[in-house]
């Protein structure tokens, strides 16, 4: 994820359960930026990734965990609007945002997303086919490609109605992952000779590495419970071997973790 024109953000998870959380944002991003092409190849693109979003998903009951964890975030900064150096204006504004994603994961119901994959015959036949290279071609789903030629109006109208279940957990893991992320200030540190090791205070969840865009270095993060280790490589060529980065690097570094865990 990019943090601004000046830095790049690298991301290391220290747990499943926000790994998933990740990648779920990331097929949600992509979805969204596909969405804008209504072409042919823009409609492919943007049906694969949902079926992406329902495959990852599973049989996880992620609106129940998403639920459970709004409300406990929302429980603790309400505690928080009592002390006197908080900003309140800001605080008021996340919780109504955490109400609403609350709201709007309650109105789902317990029907899981993921079920119109075993409901729908031509999302399934698609989804199928989509797992061999080049296996979702015209000949091989005739139906497919004749959905492909369908007016637009009616085109993303089907897209709509399959991603309106999911609105409210892309909108709830946007918003859990945005807290985890302001969690905690970055702070600035220097790899001497590529090299950077740091003990954390408290456990965490997520670490984040920021790297200057004008550096031609990217991290390789290895993180535990008590440990993150940062070793900084230059990017270089990228036909050829990547080497470790020498001298002394600037960054900033986040460790980041919600107060209920």
């Amino acid at each position: 994820m990019d943090q601004g024109a000046d830095w790049i953000a690298f991301e290391h998870p220290l747990s499943e359960r926000i790994r998933f959380l990740l990648r779920l944002e990331f097929l949600f991003a992509q979805y969204q930026h596909q969405r804008i092409d209504t072409s042919a190849w823009g409609l492919r693109a943007s049906l694969h990734t949902l079926l992406d979003i329902l495959s990852v998903m599973g049989r996880a009951d992620l609106r129940t965990e998403l639920l459970k964890e709004i409300l406990e975030q929302h429980a603790t900064l309400t505690r928080l609007s009592k002390r006197p150096d908080v900003n309140l204006e800001r605080l008021t504004d996340v919780l109504k945002d955490l109400g609403g994603v609350a709201a709007d994961l309650q109105r789902m119901g317990s029907s899981h997303p993921a079920m119109v994959l075993r409901e729908n015959e031509f999302l399934f036949a698609v989804l199928n086919r989509s797992s061999i290279p080049g296996g979702a071609c015209g000949f091989d789903l005739p139906a497919y490609h004749r959905w492909l030629s369908r007016p637009q109006a009616e085109t993303q109208q089907d897209l709509s109605a399959w991603f309106a279940s999911l609105r409210p957990l892309e909108r709830a893991i946007g918003l859990y992952l945005r807290l985890l992320r302001d969690s905690t200030q970055p702070t600035d540190h220097v790899a001497e000779g590529g090299v950077f090791l740091h003990v954390p205070q408290a456990a965490y969840q997520l670490v984040r590495v920021l790297v200057p865009a004008s550096v031609d270095v990217y991290p390789e993060i290895s993180a535990g419970k008590h440990r993150v280790s940062v070793r900084f490589m230059h990017l270089g060529n990228v036909n050829t071997r990547n080497v470790q980065a020498g001298g002394s690097i600037a960054f900033r570094l986040q460790c980041c973790v919600l107060s209920n865990h």
